[in-house]
Order: C-alpha cells, then structure tokens, then sequence
C-alpha cells in the first residue's frame, strides 16, 4: 500500500513559481511511474508531467513543456513539480499518482491558483 500527500498549493501572481511536494509513504520500487495530474474547473483531470521512481524517462505535457520540472529525492521519498512562469490557465487541483502495473494510488491533491 501506497499513500501519496499532496502539498505546496497556493495562491501565486502570473509569472510567479511554486513548487509541489508530493510525500510517499510505503514500499516505492524503481519500476513505480510517479506523475502529476491536474484537474481545472469543469474539465477532466490531465497528465502535467511524469517520472519513473528510478529517475528515468521524464515526460511533460505540452501546455507545461520548458516551465515544469519533476523530480524526485529517493531518500525522502518525495516527488517534487517545480512550476515556474505560472499563467491563469494553470489554476487547477494538482494531484500526485504512483502507478506500478494494475496498482495504481492517488493523492487528495492540492489547489494552486494563478491570479492575472
């Protein structure tokens, strides 16, 4: 059992950063795919960025590509999305999933608002 703890949300200016902390608790292997997903208001939930727990194979989303990083520190066991050059369109609930085979476990999630 997998549990994922979502924080770092907040309210921040256009332009602005933030960065998201997603804590794992449980036996994480080097196979698990760590991701962050969002959900805007009315729309459906969507991949942001990916990584598996080794540190390989990256993957972002268009709409984030050369603003988000992901990234992940094994001895914290702790998955981080840096968020820079934030725009109104990236306000959303930001959610952490770890996903291995058929196991597949999510976060509460944590809101970040982007003002104009």
């Amino acid at each position: 059992q997998v549990q994922l703890v979502e924080s770092g949300g907040g309210l921040v200016q256009a332009g602005g950063s933030r960065r998201l902390s997603c804590a794992a608790s449980g036996r994480m292997f080097s196979s698990y795919v760590m991701g962050w997903f969002r959900q805007a208001p009315g729309k459906e939930r969507e991949l942001v960025a990916r990584i598996m727990w080794s540190g390989d194979n990256t993957y972002y989303a268009d709409s984030v590509k050369g603003r988000f990083t992901i990234s992940l520190d094994n001895a914290k066991n702790t998955v981080y999305l840096q968020m820079n050059s934030l725009k109104p369109e990236d306000t959303a609930v930001y959610y952490c999933n770890a996903r291995l085979g058929l196991l597949n476990y999510w976060g509460k999630g944590t809101l970040v608002t982007v003002s104009s």
